[in-house]
């Protein structure tokens, strides 16, 4: 099914996820964070710290900051290259990948309520 979305619809949305992502206790990921996690787990791999700071266009200190985080959260882990050990490659993790799935759930019920209201 196919429906277009205009800017305050597509806001009010998101809004409905991040408020019911909150409410269900979940992380408290910056906009930096999520674009990181969303970019690691939505592109094919693999991921480098280089890589994401080009990608996301923000230097590699922010990078690293929101990798910090985004470890501690158990989102995403760390790996040396084993091709050129100067190299960290960033992967992914089962709680990272059930964090999105589950946050993909809520916009798609907030899209069902928008829709059926």
């Amino acid at each position: 099914m196919a429906f277009d979305l205009t800017a305050v619809q597509s806001l009010f949305l998101w809004q409905k996820a991040i408020v019911a992502s909150v409410s269900n206790d979940g992380p408290d990921l910056s906009a930096r964070q999520m674009a990181l996690l969303l970019t690691v787990y939505l592109t094919p791999q693999p991921h480098t710290v280089r890589g994401l700071a080009t990608t996301l266009n923000v230097s590699k200190p922010a990078i690293t900051r929101a990798l910090d985080r985004l470890t501690e959260l158990g989102m995403i882990k760390r790996k040396i290259d084993e091709t050129d050990r100067r190299s960290v490659l960033v992967q992914r993790t089962v709680k990272g990948s059930v964090f999105l799935r589950e946050f993909g759930e809520l916009i798609v019920t907030a899209g069902k309520a928008a829709i059926e209201s």
